[in-house]
């Protein structure tokens, strides 16, 4: 492997199609302001580097960047790649992950709007990220102890695991599918509206109308605050631990809660069951019990 060490590149595609090197503290900035440093490379390997300039890892395959720091003006860093690993760096440009694939982020700092989309197979733990418009359209996601301020996070993305996680949002999981979140926070109106076979487990939402239009939608075991107008037009079984605002009008299924101050029913087609049970617990053999011991 070719090693690259304390040096700097300002220049148009610099290291252009390398393979197997290894860089070494590193900066690619300067007057130069070339675009595109390490384009179509493989097996890459980035420590300790400094990254200020635009496009730098597009098209590459095998790359490991570690201890590293891409700032603001580093746009788009990483776009139509595979096989990357980033541990304890700094990602904080905008759009700094597009359509890329075989991802694993590990004690990182993100800073980026539009992060993610369109990107598969993404494995994050003991990161934190602030953007807008998060993991739009990604698949196959597992979070775990990750920390998210931004609002329209998650929209239609399928098939993730998120565990021990804490999102500050808005408008999060719009048309999601196939998602399961365990022992996190949700923070933010209007949650997971028209998403399909979605599972919250010993999860606390907050926020005013949450889990509206939902298919195959199961809460277990789960807090909600500041929970009004719920579940509106949703196929639902739920088991709530606190006190709601208000339902409204849930299609089909099993809610039970310890206390509702308004259920609202004024379309025929509002079916689903509600039970209030002063002790939060479900004591009626109410199907969604059955159905959360089997998860």
């Amino acid at each position: 492997m070719k090693i690259i060490q304390n040096q700097s590149f300002d220049q148009e595609r610099a290291l252009y199609g390398e393979q197997d090197i290894l860089l070494k503290s590193c900066a690619f900035d300067g007057p130069a302001d070339g675009e595109s440093a390490l384009k179509e490379c493989s097996g890459v390997q980035v420590e300790n580097c400094f990254f200020n300039l635009r496009y730098p890892l597009w098209h590459g395959h095998g790359l490991i960047i570690k201890n590293s720091q891409m700032t603001e003006l580093c746009r788009a860093a990483l776009w139509y790649s595979d096989g990357i690993e980033i541990k304890s760096s700094q990602l904080h440009g905008i759009k700094a992950l597009r359509e890329c694939s075989e991802i694993k982020i590990t004690d990182s700092d993100i800073i980026s709007p539009e992060f993610g989309w369109s990107s598969n197979d993404i494995s994050m733990s003991d990161c934190t990220a602030q953007g807008e418009y998060f993991m739009l359209r990604a698949s196959h996601l597992r979070l775990n102890n990750v920390r998210l301020k931004g609002k329209y996070s998650f929209q239609y993305i399928e098939d993730a695991l998120f565990e021990n996680c804490v999102f500050d949002t808005k408008d999060a999981f719009w048309h999601a599918k196939n998602i399961k979140i365990r022992n996190s926070i949700i923070k933010g109106e209007y949650l997971a509206w028209y998403c399909q076979n979605v599972t919250f487990e010993n999860c606390t939402i907050t926020g005013t109308q949450p889990l509206c239009y939902c298919k195959g939608l199961k809460l277990i075991n789960c807090r909600m605050e500041g929970a009004d107008f719920a579940f509106e037009r949703s196929d639902v079984q739920a088991s709530i631990t606190t006190p709601m605002l208000s339902i409204k009008n849930p299609l089909s299924g099993c809610i039970t809660v310890p206390e509702v101050k308004q259920i609202i029913r004024d379309i025929p087609q509002a079916k689903g069951e509600i039970i209030v049970s002063k002790s939060g617990k479900n004591t009626s053999g109410c199907s969604c019990a059955r159905t959360f011991s089997n998860l």
